[in-house]
């Protein structure tokens, strides 16, 4: 068998991928012949039988760039617009009236989706001939949004795929979204269209705001993993986690728009193969100014994450730009007031006192107990990190001194360093915690401090939500949510990882820190919460307990930010004394963010099987990102994939016996997964960094094995 046979057989493959008909005789026709005598590989047509695309077969011991002039020259022949090259492994594409160069893709296109596109680029127009719906963007003066549009859409009909636009949290990002996509949509520059949230109450949001804006555009929610897309619609709006677990279902051709919302986190590292299997247009939208990426005292993590960012974009700046500072001065954000009420513990960086007294003991797990009797055993008081507060232990004074503080400030007002009283505005008040038992810890505190506002005693003038991958999460979170931003109470909401991104309620007056984050990233996330404009509001207080605004270097102008007040802080004397080194990751990842399923008509609930399902398939994704693997290889392991997804509730390993059991044997079983891999010690190899990777667990030696089959539990 030569070379290019070879590789025409796993062209056919790759066709069959995509759900390819190669046995009609009417879909998928070879040795085409044409005008000029020669013959094209494979010619691929529509249902109706009219030429779409040619594909250009090469060997596999040459480049595919090799085939360019032969697939230039077919296209022109049969009058197609779609030229696809491929030696059997790598699949390139171009579309030869809009693209100078061919392009790697994973797939070759579906049937459908290669139909759709060349239905909508025979009759596409410049979306800069397109009016931008001021409905949607630019009313009130809000000119960034409309300047945002036709920035984009410039680069688009430039021929530039992928783009970021950088915009302060509260200037409207979603709505220039809508409004970008209903004149692509209008221009048949877009036919259909993907949107990246990474939580459920942040895709339930969007779902809202398009239901709002394109009323006339088909859009939805994918409610969870397992749910095939609705190829009739023309927006699908998905959680970064079930789209990490369902995307290679799907040919490269599926979508033509991406967007990407809140774009700065790991979805550039361990996930974008998930984004990088769709051949679309990519537009991240981020919040997070990527200009600290030289700043100085970067957190290493935020500097590795905006670098990823600007690398997955191509650019070396945002495409567009509207800053924090700007929108304040454009009146579109309200300005902020720092507040520091730092204690002498809070604001002690090179260590302070604890005393075995001050602990509370019963919040401690066996571990902890252990090692801090050990160490009290030497010394008491010890002097400690801040950064352990919470995070390794608990001073319950601490909590009730910043419950206090607050109430007393809303109260009584301060005095500036003017010397003008000033007083923070009383209302919606976001609460940053640690965990779990601090964040109720202080939700009940602060309702014992404010009872007496209470219209009865059973109302909650303050509560709690959770999420963080595991038993603390709040199942009724986004109910909690909910009410917060629509009824009176609670006017007090705790949070831990739920509140500190994409979330909106522009009544929120006062933000209190409680969490320190080393991470400038969250940090001006959590800051945005309250940026927004609200009738009545003119401005919102940043309530400093834990030094992160020093951290931050967030002093601002009055006319950036607004009035910091700083209570002085006691220094203590002696040397510290670290208690333990804290592997302290601030950045909220991806993978550790709410995992509450949502049902059809958005109501949350907690599904273990679907949320392990979820996991482990994310899990796996992370661990197949950065590896090389060939065309049958992952064919092979996504089926792998799937299994582990389809037996969540039970699995806790993988081994290979499984290939010799339905529906893994119907793939060729333990024989055909050898050859894949070539040889029994490399694929034994492989499912070892899988199951570690996926499972915290290796392979080997895990199970009673038979003699026969090494791998084979004894029946």
């Amino acid at each position: 068998m030569t070379n290019e046979a070879f590789a025409r057989i796993k062209i056919d493959q790759l066709l069959k991928d995509t759900e390819w008909r190669l046995t009609d005789g009417r879909s998928v026709r070879y040795e085409y012949p044409l005008d000029d005598g020669g013959r094209a590989d494979y010619a691929l047509f529509d249902r109706q039988g009219r030429a779409l695309a040619v594909l250009e077969a090469k060997s596999t011991s040459v480049s595919v760039s090799a085939g360019e002039a032969q697939g230039q020259r077919y296209a022109d022949l049969l009058g197609v617009p779609f030229i696809f090259l491929s030696n059997g492994e790598e699949i390139w594409f171009r579309d030869k009236d809009q693209d100078a160069h061919f392009r790697k893709v994973e797939t070759v296109f579906s049937q459908d989706d290669l139909a759709r596109r060349k239905a909508a680029r025979d009759i596409r127009r410049s979306p800069l001939d397109i009016p931008i719906d001021s409905r949607i963007a630019g009313g009130g003066g809000r000119l960034h949004q409309t300047a945002c549009i036709e920035t984009v859409c410039r680069e688009i009909v430039n021929g530039r795929r992928k783009m970021l636009v950088e915009m302060a949290t509260g200037t409207g990002k979603t709505r220039t979204a809508a409004a970008l996509l209903k004149r692509l949509f209008e221009a048949n520059w877009t036919t259909r269209a993907l949107f990246v949230v990474d939580r459920n109450t942040l895709a339930i949001q969007t779902e809202d705001a398009f239901a709002e804006h394109l009323p006339h555009l088909p859009c939805y929610r994918v409610p969870r993993t397992g749910r095939r897309f609705q190829d009739e619609k023309r927006v699908t709006i998905v959680t970064l986690q079930t789209l990490v677990n369902e995307y290679e279902k799907y040919s490269s051709g599926y979508f033509d728009m991406i967007v990407i919302d809140e774009c700065h986190r790991s979805i550039y590292g361990k996930w974008r193969r998930a984004l990088d299997h769709f051949d679309g247009i990519k537009i991240g939208l981020t919040a997070t100014p990527c200009v600290m990426q030289d700043a100085p005292n970067v957190d290493d993590e935020d500097r590795a994450s905006i670098r990823d960012t600007l690398r997955f974009f191509e650019v070396g700046r945002p495409t567009y730009s509207y800053g924090m500072a700007e929108a304040i001065a454009d009146g579109h954000l309200v300005p902020y007031e720092i507040y520091r009420a730092m204690t002498a513990r809070t604001a002690a960086t090179e260590g302070f006192p604890v005393a075995r007294s001050d602990i509370d003991w019963e919040a401690l797990d066996s571990a902890t107990r252990t090692e801090l009797e050990a160490l009290f055993a030497d010394r008491d008081p010890l002097m400690v990190d801040p950064s352990a507060l919470e995070r390794k232990f608990t001073v319950p004074e601490r909590n009730r001194a910043m419950v206090r503080e607050f109430r007393d400030i809303l109260e009584n007002g301060y005095t500036g360093p003017s010397g003008i009283r000033r007083a923070p505005d009383w209302g919606k008040t976001i609460v940053f915690a640690v965990t779990k038992r601090h964040a109720e810890t202080l939700a009940r505190m602060f309702d014992e401090a404010f009872a007496d506002k209470k219209p009865s005693p059973t109302t909650r003038y303050a509560d709690f939500v959770v999420s963080g991958l595991g038993a603390d999460d709040s199942v009724d979170g986004p109910a909690k949510i909910k009410r917060f931003k629509k009824e009176e109470f609670p006017q007090i909401l705790v949070s831990v990882n739920m509140l500190d991104t994409g979330f909106d309620c522009p009544d929120v007056r006062n933000l209190v820190m409680a969490r320190f984050t080393h991470s400038s990233i969250l940090y001006q996330q959590m800051r945005g919460r309250g940026t927004r404009l609200s009738p009545g509001k003119d401005r919102f207080t940043m309530w400093d307990f834990t030094g992160v605004t020093l951290r931050h270097g967030d002093d601002e102008s009055p006319g950036e930010g607004g009035v910091v007040v700083v209570r002085p802080a006691i220094k203590p004397e002696g040397q510290p004394r670290r208690m333990l080194t804290l592997d302290l990751h601030d950045e909220i990842d991806p993978a550790t963010r709410e995992w509450v399923t949502v049902d059809e008509t958005g109501h949350a609930f907690l599904d273990v099987d679907e949320a392990k399902a979820e996991a482990l398939g994310a899990a796996f994704e992370a661990w197949l990102n950065g590896q090389v693997f060939n065309s049958d290889q992952l064919r092979l392991l996504h089926l792998i994939k799937e299994q582990i997804k389809a037996n969540a509730r039970d699995l806790t390993l993988f081994e290979s016996w499984r290939f010799d059991s339905p529906p893994l044997s119907m793939n060729g079983g333990f024989e055909r997964a050898r050859a894949v891999f070539g040889g029994e010690a490399e694929l034994e190899r492989i499912l070892s960094t899988m199951n570690s990777a996926v499972f915290g667990i290796a392979s080997s030696g895990a199970a009673e094995v038979d003699p026969s089959r090494s791998d084979k539990p004894l029946s």
